[in-house]
Parts: structure tokens; C-alpha cells; sequence
């Protein structure tokens, strides 16, 4: 599959995007989840599902480089879990939603897709990693949270992101898919 310039253009500014609000991470994940999720799920039904999988690699590498990530320090395997998590909404988003023209595929691939990360991500990383991991004793009490973060936050956020890049994709799928040349 050929990239096109038009395509890597809009995958770096979805990518720009996510970088600016993985500063606000430390704050809250409600504000940097579901804006990196609807980015991924924007780079998919505007570039394709390869652009979407190349978001989902590069954005958890570069939230590692801007926040630091303690819990990933700790265990290193979190990220590319988290990769894969990011990778299954792109792919089943885009199962659902080929043709890029029906909102009901739109929803429903996106809510597919959410439920898909959430349960891998709450079966390797909350389960796996963190259920079977020894963590230091000053640690030990913030387990549950940290679980959470991996599974049932990561739904949320991700829903939340649907709902962004549907309310976002609305007028932009008239710029991406118009037929007719643009009026000078």
C-alpha cells in the first residue's frame, strides 16, 4: 500500500495533536485519553487503517517521553501492550467502518473497537502485568487504581474519543471524500 503525502500530512498533525495534550496527562487522563483515542480513530477513516496502526506505535512512546510513566519504568512490557491495545481499536474501527460514509458503522466499529482494547488491555496489562507483578510496598495500595487505568478507564476514554472524532469527522468528511474541484 502506496502512502500518500496527504495522508502522512494528516497522520503528523493527528500526531502534533496528541502531543500537545500528552502535556496535560499528569492531570487527568480524561483530557489526554480521549483526545489520542479520537485521533487514532480520525487517522482511520481519514487515512486508512495503516496511518491509524502507525498513530497507535508512536503515541504511547512519545506520552513515555513527555510524562516519564513510573508504572511503564517499572515494567517495560506495559508499552507495547498498550501499542497493541491502541493498534485493536484502529483495526476494528476500520472493519466496521470501510466505506466512510455511514455513521451507524462509524458508532458501532468505534464502540466494538473500544470494548476490544479495554478487554485486551484489561486481560495483559491489569491481569497479566499488574496482577501477577510484586510491587514495592509504597506501591502496593495504588494496585487497584492502577488496574482500573488499564481496563475500564481505557473504555471510558475510549468512548469518549468516539465521541469526539465523530462531532470532529461530521465536517470533515465533506473535505476528505468531496468530489467536486475546489471553487478559486
Amino acid at each position: 500500500m502506496k502512502i500518500t503525502a496527504k495522508q502522512i500530512t494528516t497522520t503528523a498533525v493527528l500526531l502534533a495533536i496528541c502531543i500537545v495534550f500528552q502535556f496535560f496527562k499528569n492531570l487527568s487522563v480524561f483530557i489526554t485519553g480521549p483526545i489520542v483515542n479520537a485521533c487514532i480513530l480520525l487517522a482511520v477513516v481519514s487515512c486508512g487503517p495503516v496511518c491509524g496502526v502507525i498513530l497507535s506505535v508512536i503515541t504511547p512512546i512519545t506520552a513515555f517521553l513527555i510524562t516519564g510513566a513510573p508504572v511503564m519504568k517499572m515494567f517495560p512490557v506495559i508499552m507495547p501492550l498498550i501499542m497493541c491495545g491502541n493498534a485493536i481499536l484502529a483495526l476494528v474501527f476500520w472493519a466496521f467502518d470501510r466505506k466512510k460514509q455511514n455513521n451507524v458503522f462509524f458508532i458501532v466499529g468505534g464502540v466494538v473497537g473500544a470494548a476490544a482494547k479495554a478487554l485486551f488491555m484489561g486481560l495483559t496489562i491489569s491481569l497479566g502485568v499488574l496482577g501477577t507483578a510484586t510491587l514495592p510496598e509504597k506501591m502496593a495500595p495504588m494496585l487497584p487504581k492502577l488496574q482500573s487505568t488499564y481496563s475500564v478507564i481505557q473504555l471510558a476514554t475510549a468512548l469518549i474519543g468516539l465521541v469526539y472524532a465523530f462531532i470532529i469527522w461530521i465536517p470533515l468528511k465533506k473535505a476528505f471524500y468531496s468530489t467536486e474541484p475546489a471553487k478559486q
